[in-house]
């Protein structure tokens, strides 16, 4: 079996063929699909080709697949950590590659199907729109502070209120039609914000994963599609743990020896945009009653606000890894809010609105409904903190030589 090394950048890749203990270097190749594919057709069907995971490393696997037996995608920073060297060049570390394959070490990720890619693409296409939305407004604010303009009295700047508030302020003439420009643009990526998101919601409606992760509290549209794209198959990860450290969510742990183990932040190592979602979708589920909201205020007294959000993020992440992993919906769910979140998934799509007729979200506007739903999450969080109120803070470990008198 002939291992082949590609070492991959923007414009060239660097190729090594390792077979047996000879090593052979196949020079550069351009990155472009032409010169990928006839690079493609030199190889054999039993070799093994290996990359690292870089912003076009799937449009190589894609290209290389056909012509050899498989095409492995390396977790780069694994591999610099298990082989970190002080020389360092294209062909060593496109052999560094193919020698960690042969020898079983090459951390390999999940190379996504083409569903999961769009999906992703999707939600980063979303992504770029709101930044560039958020940096608009920050420009805005900018200006004004410049010239002495006091803050905004309105929630947003943007709306209808704000921008009749911007007319009435004293600015140079120059940055009146600079605002001027920044707020027609604002309102392009506006309108395509709603196009991705109408895609988006349209695939949505047909993805039962989707709908079921939004029986959640705090999880909406973007929430569900967004870390759903990160997860891809949740067959993927045996336990909840491995969702959690995929998202970076984990605990960093330092221990050496007999010495205790000390826990720090979050390592921060993996997807970071779900985990901003799942951030966000924590800090919206502990403004509505239910055990998220109770386990919130109980980390939150020993903690933080700021941990204790994490912390449910956390949660979420095992409620997440539950919930499609036995396919059922979340137990505490609030029928009449799920009602009106599959409303707004609806309309998101594009589907026509029925106005003055009674639709689904008709009994979420009758208060007895609402405190129906309420009760329900009202006894659900009043049963955790009934169960956690006897629980004791637990100590620091203490080391593995440590006697049964000392462990208590």
């Amino acid at each position: 079996m002939r291992i082949i090394g590609l070492d991959i950048h923007r414009v060239v890749a660097e190729a090594v063929a390792l077979e047996g203990a000879t090593v052979t270097n196949l020079g550069r190749i351009g990155m472009t699909r032409e010169h990928l594919a006839a690079f493609a057709a030199t190889l054999k069907k039993t070799d093994h080709v290996i990359v690292e995971a870089t912003g076009n490393a799937t449009a190589v696997v894609e290209i290389l697949t056909p012509h050899v037996a498989r095409v492995a995608v390396a977790n780069p920073l694994q591999v610099h950590l298990i082989a970190k060297a002080k020389t360092k060049t294209d062909k060593i570390d496109a052999r560094v590659l193919a020698q960690l394959y042969a020898a079983g070490f090459l951390p390999e990720v999940w190379v996504p199907d083409e569903a999961t890619l769009a999906r992703r693409r999707q939600v980063t296409r979303r992504t770029q729109i709101v930044k560039h939305r958020v940096r608009l407004k920050g420009i805005v604010q900018s200006v004004l502070h410049a010239h002495l303009v006091p803050r905004c009295p309105h929630v947003d700047i943007f709306g209808i209120k704000g921008r009749a508030w911007l007319k009435a302020q004293y600015l140079p003439d120059d940055e009146r039609d600079a605002i001027a420009r920044h707020i027609d643009e604002y309102d392009r990526l506006t309108e395509a914000l709603k196009g991705v998101e109408r895609d988006i919601a349209r695939a949505a409606l047909e993805d039962a994963q989707v709908k079921r992760m939004m029986t959640a509290p705090g999880v909406d549209m973007v929430v569900a599609v967004g870390v759903m794209a990160a997860i891809g198959r949740i067959d993927r990860f045996d336990n909840p743990d491995k969702l959690i450290s995929y998202f970076g969510l984990n605990p960093s742990v330092r221990q050496s020896g007999d010495g205790p183990a000390y826990h720090g932040r979050i390592t921060k190592r993996g997807r970071s945009g779900a985990r901003h979602l799942l951030v966000e979708a924590a800090w919206q589920a502990i403004r509505v009653p239910g055990p998220l909201r109770a386990f919130y205020e109980r980390i939150c007294a020993r903690r933080g606000n700021h941990i204790a959000a994490v912390a449910v993020a956390r949660k979420l992440t095992v409620l997440i890894w539950h919930m499609l992993t036995k396919g059922e919906d979340y137990i505490w769910v609030r029928p009449a809010l799920m009602t009106r979140k599959m409303r707004s998934l609806e309309l998101a799509a594009g589907l026509p609105a029925r106005r003055g007729q009674r639709g689904a979200t008709y009994a979420y506007n009758l208060p007895e409904h609402r405190r129906a739903d309420r009760a329900v999450a009202d006894q659900a969080e009043s049963s955790y903190r009934r169960m956690t109120q006897g629980w004791r803070k637990r100590g620091p470990e203490r080391g593995a030589g440590a006697t049964n008198e000392e462990r208590r």
